[in-house]
């Protein structure tokens, strides 16, 4: 039985616990490795590793860092089948799914590379007599990000590669559900260059978390993952005077008006509500037919009907979910929607696979006339079920969506650009698609979920990690003129 690691101090060690935690494939539930409770005296290894090591990173020449992300984006390049294997063995999406997991991480890495002129600060000459003004962007110490179990690959890319690019070492702790992509990444980090120390990874449920919140030597911690578990994280690590970052569950709409491209709407409509199983914290859980749009219905169900549900490793269109509890929750939740009146146009529950009879399957599900007092409506389902609600006008439709307490994304399809811009300007959520049903962006710009699904001021990678994980410092300067230096020196300097 394969025993997952740890990273303390650049070596990877097997934790001396005596709680180890079953990962078993989704599909199968068969047992395929096992990953350690890490212990407290390990936790504080590692915290000690990474402020050593701080004091010699912070001072790495900015261009050093770079370069080793530029190695480390071939490196995953190098081995994209091989992670997308592993991320679904564990985690179940389809091969075609993991592979896109892995390259959104890649992008922000590439991003990363780039942090010399990322980390820039500003300069002002003869604010007074001469007297000089400047900022430099410096890191704040020792880090720690959480990850969630529905992208492994992706979101821990979305933290440590920013964090050790701005100077920063860096506590991870991936889900110990499927951690077992994100130890490979962290391999190829180390094989690309990340010094002993700058890097450490530690395991583990709740009480890992709580000691990341609590350790004093941690200067900032960055979270994805549940509403429930994300205001624990911002409260308790707040409270120990840390900079917070919590991005958390969401309720995400999609507005379809009635001049929209029925055959490209459907298309996005249904992968964005089921794909990844709906396992997915931008999946479009809720479908708002605005007036003669109402009419589509029939064929939003039809496009449902026509996705397959297998195994991940099969790459159709739908895999498990992530767990026996994951399962039984979407199947109460949808139990829940029937007996408050919903209509339960497609029932995906009591799906077997031929040869996976085992595995957390639940097909896609659709609820017609769903109101807003629903707890299908009101809560984050996590699976692939979509609700359907109806709005006589775009006004009513907004006016719906920004009652809603969730801020992470939000989609219009039109062929209407003044539709289109009155939904950007009046919609109060973080993130907008127009005629695009997944609107989360490119790493030169910075994930920025709103209201109840964020806490903190600022969201991970891009503009907004760089501002993140560094603190400013401003430096006011006189020179008086001294004389000259003296002789030559004809070679340029190193």
């Amino acid at each position: 039985m394969h025993h997952v690691q740890q990273l303390i101090n650049g070596q990877f060690t097997k934790s001396s616990t005596n709680e180890w935690l079953d990962i078993t494939d989704p599909a199968t539930q068969e047992v395929i490795a096992k990953v350690p409770q890490t212990t407290d005296d390990e936790i504080n290894q590692a915290v000690a590793a990474a402020k050593v090591a701080f004091q010699t990173w912070r001072k790495t020449p900015i261009t050093t860092r770079a370069r080793i992300f530029l190695r480390y984006q071939a490196l995953i390049r190098e081995h994209m089948d091989e992670l997308a294997e592993i991320l679904t063995a564990e985690q179940g999406k389809t091969i075609a799914d993991a592979r896109g997991d892995v390259f959104r991480g890649l992008e922000v890495v590439e991003h990363a590379a780039g942090i010399a002129n990322l980390q820039i600060g500003d300069y002002v000459e003869n604010v007074a007599s001469d007297v000089d003004t400047y900022s430099v962007w410096q890191p704040l110490g020792v880090c720690a990000g959480i990850t969630p179990f529905n992208f492994p690959a992706m979101i821990p890319l979305w933290m440590f590669p920013m964090a050790i690019a701005t100077g920063n070492t860096f506590i991870l702790k991936p889900s110990e559900q499927d951690p077992m992509v994100t130890m490979r990444l962290v391999e190829l980090a180390v094989e690309a260059g990340v010094p002993e120390g700058v890097l450490n990874v530690v395991h583990g449920g709740k009480a890992t978390v709580d000691a990341i919140c609590d350790h004093p030597d941690i200067e900032a911690v960055s979270f994805v993952g549940s509403t429930k578990v994300g205001k624990h994280v911002y409260e308790r690590a707040s409270q120990s005077g840390k900079r917070a970052q919590c991005m958390m569950g969401a309720k995400n709409h999609a507005v379809i008006l009635p001049d929209a491209n029925k055959e490209q709407t459907l298309n996005q409509l249904a992968g964005a509500a089921f794909g990844a199983a709906g396992q997915r914290c931008m999946a479009l859980s809720v479908v708002v037919l605005v007036g003669a749009a109402g009419e589509w219905v029939d064929e939003i169900k039809a496009k449902a009907e026509g996705l397959i549900v297998s195994a991940g490793k099969n790459d159709k269109d739908l895999g498990p979910l992530i767990s026996p509890a994951a399962k039984e929750r979407v199947e109460h939740l949808i139990a829940t929607g029937v007996e408050e009146g919903a209509s339960l146009m497609l029932d995906g529950r009591g799906l077997t696979v031929e040869g996976f009879e085992k595995g957390n399957f639940v097909g896609p599900t659709i609820f017609d006339n769903v109101t807003s007092d629903m707890q299908i409506y009101q809560q984050e389902i996590f699976g692939p079920v979509l609700c359907i609600m109806r709005a006589d006008s775009l006004d009513d439709a907004i006016e719906l969506l920004n009652a809603n307490p969730n801020g992470n994304g939000t989609a219009i399809f039109t062929q209407s650009g003044a539709a289109a811009h009155k939904f950007q300007q009046d919609i109060m959520v973080g993130q907008i698609g127009i005629n695009l049903p997944i609107p989360v962006p490119l790493p030169m710009f910075s994930f920025s979920g709103s209201r109840g699904s964020k806490l903190g001021a600022l969201g991970p990678y891009g503009k907004q990690a760089v501002q993140f994980y560094t603190q400013t410092k401003t430096v006011t300067a006189r020179w008086f003129d001294d004389e000259a230096s003296r002789g030559v020196n004809t070679t340029i300097s190193m």
